[in-house]
């Protein structure tokens, strides 16, 4: 740290104002409250998943993974594709229906896992399966015991070894699963801020920052009329001309020195293009599914191949996923049809 400096004694510095040799001290003020870019949020913080002496943590938050969920038209929209197409190819039976699955399927891309609770008749049989809500869900310190958390003063413990668990690898823990685009979440929460920013910049009024910076010779007040005015230019009804009439100012005696990038327009659709390929490559999702148009003349290409490649490399290895539930529940009790 270091010392702050003792207050000067001596006069403010003077500044010419005009050639007839009147001197006028120089006056600065600032406008406009800064606007923030970035959030505090540090929801990507990774914990390890620690036991409070019933069930274990997860090791990202839960709510922070179901708000960032809808921080990207691309990411959500990528994560309701993959979802569809899976519940679309799904042959319900009495054990599951379409709808439960469609929710699992959900739960599973965006936290990485998923549960299903056996609901059991009085002999001990399994009658269905029932989703339950990952954001939620808790697994227990003991084997094959899971809670349901929906705040810190309601959990109630399942069944022991009524809930299945359905999870994404992990290579810094086995217990949860976690997303596979988490090392896009950054660039998701970035288009957001963009597209956020860019809403306060017009919902402002004062765009690019600038200094006013003036050095003519003025009548006694009409600064504070001129302070007044550019205050008034923000909020509702901005973008308003501002005149000042200086009758012995020289030229060049009031100046608008622009401080910000006047193609801040161009850096934005650097960040929102540059951000939603970093999504788009983590979900492994082609444009052209997602209603992306093409900037060129030439396009995506054949929207059938891309989709029966996409359906080969992403669809099937998930409906492998939850295949594995047969042998959890020791019935069929997912099923998919064959793709034509």
């Amino acid at each position: 740290m270091t010392k702050p400096r003792r207050k000067s004694r001596r006069q403010p510095a003077q500044l010419a104002a005009n050639d007839n040799g009147a001197r006028q001290a120089v006056e600065a003020f600032t406008f406009g409250d800064p606007e923030p870019v970035l959030s505090r949020a540090t929801m990507m913080d990774m914990l390890e998943c620690y036991d409070n002496g019933r069930w274990y943590e997860p090791p990202l938050s839960r709510d922070g993974l179901a708000r960032a969920f809808k921080a990207s038209p691309h990411h959500s929209s990528a994560i309701i594709l993959k979802r569809n197409m899976l519940a679309a190819s799904f042959v319900p039976s009495p054990m599951l229906g379409r709808s439960a699955f469609a929710a699992m399927v959900l739960d599973y891309l965006v936290f990485g896992d998923c549960y299903v609770q056996e609901i059991r008749n009085r002999l001990g049989g399994v009658l269905r399966l029932e989703h339950s809500l990952a954001k939620y869900t808790r697994r227990g310190l003991e084997t094959g015991r899971f809670w349901w958390v929906p705040n810190h003063k309601d959990e109630v413990a399942f069944d022991l070894g009524a809930v299945h668990q359905l999870r994404a690898a992990d290579i810094n823990q086995e217990i949860y699963g976690v997303p596979e685009y988490l090392s896009a979440l950054q660039s998701a929460l970035l288009n957001e801020n963009a597209t956020l920013f860019r809403r306060r910049y017009f919902e402002n009024g004062s765009h690019a920052g600038y200094i006013l910076y003036a050095t003519g010779e003025f009548a006694d007040g009409d600064v504070d009329k001129m302070r007044e005015a550019l205050k008034r230019s923000k909020g509702p009804g901005n973008f308003r001309n501002l005149f000042v009439h200086s009758p012995n100012g020289k030229e060049n005696g009031i100046k608008l020195l622009p401080i910000a990038q006047v193609g801040a327009n161009d850096e934005f659709l650097g960040i929102k293009n540059t951000t939603r390929d970093d999504v788009l490559a983590a979900h492994r999702v082609p444009p052209q599914l997602l209603g992306i148009v093409p900037a060129n003349a030439g396009g995506f290409g054949d929207v059938t191949k891309a989709t029966d490649a996409f359906f080969e490399l992403e669809i099937e290895p998930l409906q492998a996923v939850f295949l594995e539930l047969n042998e959890m529940a020791g019935l069929e009790v997912v099923r998919f049809r064959e793709r034509p």
